[in-house]
């Protein structure tokens, strides 16, 4: 394939309450071989001037592919035509790389005014405007297909499945005779006379997390297929994002500002329960100030604030009453939450004695998630009894209506120590930093156990990590590291990690 692609281009023109529009569509599939890109249009209507119009990410077509795209509307005025017929060409540009086009081979692509969709070379049969995410609450998913006149078709199809292809569906789409006057609420002309026919069919998600899909068309005795390049279409809701982060009993400087830049993370990345470690509060002789509770501060700087549950355990630095906490975007179970100190010692005046918090999280079209936020001691000050209260404590909470049991944290073990063999060697749970990001080394560890896996980690100076169970419904699909130098700034004497979950 060549590094940039269009698949089609929309050009309609809508006529509503004496307003005429016209409305440019450019859907694009490229390879990914950098991060940082540019995909731009260069377009000219007939008035033969230039422009350049920027696209945007769609989504991943596959592991090495991407759709992009680009959109433009013009209103005619007394002061603006419409561009009515265009020409144009796609450009790609990386970041210290070299330039790619696709131009149709220098001639320009070519598209008439209201023509509706075109799209390009051998796509007979292309499924179009689908979207890659099912928003929450989205009952019906709408399938819009374009189908080359020419092809004569007879009868077309969307088969479609919620588990994987265990079960499969076929649903016959409808002909749409005037798709573009209905879709756009409007008296504009009907573009299927240019070529190309629209055909609809419409999903019922229900509940579904994800739903995967592939068209086919009859005409005759031929059958045509969309296969997305023989990846399959996939739609489905939102990854389950959690997010750990010890943060540091109140020890840093700018302390305030690096409370606001961890609530603007939480927002921005979306993020659905966070773990933090090291939460303080003025110790006030022992009775708290929960108005100086930093994981209350981070909350109450959130839009909208999430659901918290928090405990302490010891005096902290002197001064604190230090413990963890877990927020949740997601309405946490009152019966489930639960604080259990698993350390031997229970005294609030020894950093030895170490508490848990627990909380069930119903997390929509995903199910039931355990999560327990920890800070345990080190090895030499007794993590050995304290990972098995957690673990036993953390299995019976384990029912078969729960989709998985995260233990997230501060857990002072580095990883390929002594106390990251005790978990290892447990055989309940698995790292999920190097599940996503070191898959041969994940294997080797937790699948193979590969005599001399501790040596392939005597680089890997972590003690923060997220363990789940590993009879999950779950899986991890990424996990990347937060507020570093370039990431959000350093907040703590820790980083923080963040890792997306999806179901199997």
């Amino acid at each position: 394939m060549n590094k940039i692609k269009l698949l089609y281009v929309k050009n309609i023109i809508t006529r509503k309450k004496n307003v005429v529009q016209q409305q440019l569509y450019f859907f694009i599939l490229l390879e990914n071989i950098g991060y940082d890109k540019a995909v731009d249009v260069l377009w000219a209507g007939e008035d033969g001037e230039w422009h350049t119009l920027s696209a945007e990410f769609h989504s991943t077509q596959s592991r090495d592919k991407e759709y992009w795209f680009a959109k433009v509307q013009f209103r005619l005025s007394t002061d603006q035509s419409l561009p009515g017929n265009i020409q144009f060409a796609l450009r790609y540009q990386v970041s210290g790389g070299e330039h790619f086009w696709d131009n149709r081979n220098g001639l320009n692509y070519f598209s008439e005014a209201d023509s509706g969709v075109s799209a390009v070379d051998s796509n007979p049969l292309l499924h179009i405007d689908f979207k890659p995410r099912l928003d929450d609450g989205q009952r019906m998913l709408p399938i819009i297909v374009a189908v080359d006149k020419a092809l004569d078709a007879e009868r077309v199809y969307v088969h479609w499945t919620t588990d994987n292809w265990q079960h499969t569906h076929k649903l016959p789409c409808k002909y749409q005779r005037n798709y573009w006057n209905n879709s756009l609420r409007s008296n504009a002309r009907n573009p299927n006379q240019y070529g190309t026919q629209i055909w609809q069919a419409y999903i019922k998600a229900g509940q579904a997390y994800r739903i995967q899909y592939y068209l086919t068309c009859e005409s005759g005795e031929q059958v045509f297929s969309d296969t997305n390049f023989g990846s399959n279409y996939s739609v489905q809701r939102k990854q389950l994002k959690v997010m750990i982060l010890n943060l540091h009993c109140y020890q840093e400087d700018q302390q305030d500002y690096k409370f606001s830049q961890i609530a603007k993370a939480i927002d921005e990345l979306e993020v659905d329960i966070v773990c933090f470690q090291e939460v303080a509060e003025n110790w006030n002789d022992g009775m708290g100030d929960w108005d100086s509770n930093s994981a209350k501060i981070i909350n109450d700087r959130l839009q909208p604030p999430y659901h918290i549950y928090t405990d302490w355990s010891h005096l902290g630095f002197d001064k604190y009453r230090e413990g963890v906490a877990i927020l949740s975007r997601h309405p946490m179970s009152e019966q489930e939450q639960e604080a259990q100190y698993v350390s031997n010692s229970h005294d609030i005046y020894s950093i030895h004695s170490r508490k848990v918090v627990a909380a069930q999280v119903r997390v929509p079209y995903i199910g039931l998630i355990n999560i327990f936020s920890a800070h345990l001691s080190w090895w030499e000050d007794g993590f050995n009894e304290q990972f098995e209260k957690l673990r036993t404590w953390a299995t019976s909470k384990q029912t078969k209506h729960v989709a998985a049991t995260l233990l997230c944290g501060d857990f002072n073990i580095t990883a390929g120590s002594e106390g990251y063999l005790q978990v290892v060697n447990s055989d309940a749970y698995d790292d999920q930093y190097l599940a996503a990001n070191a898959q041969g080394l994940f294997e080797k560890i937790f699948r193979v156990n590969d005599p001399h896996w501790q040596d392939y980690l005597t680089e890997d100076y972590r003690i923060d990590y997220i363990f789940m169970n590993k009879d999950s419904d779950l899986f991890v699909v990424a996990a990347k590291v937060l507020f570093t130098e370039q990431d959000y700034g350093k907040v703590s004497d820790h980083v923080g990690y963040l890792m997306a979950f999806e179901p199997k």
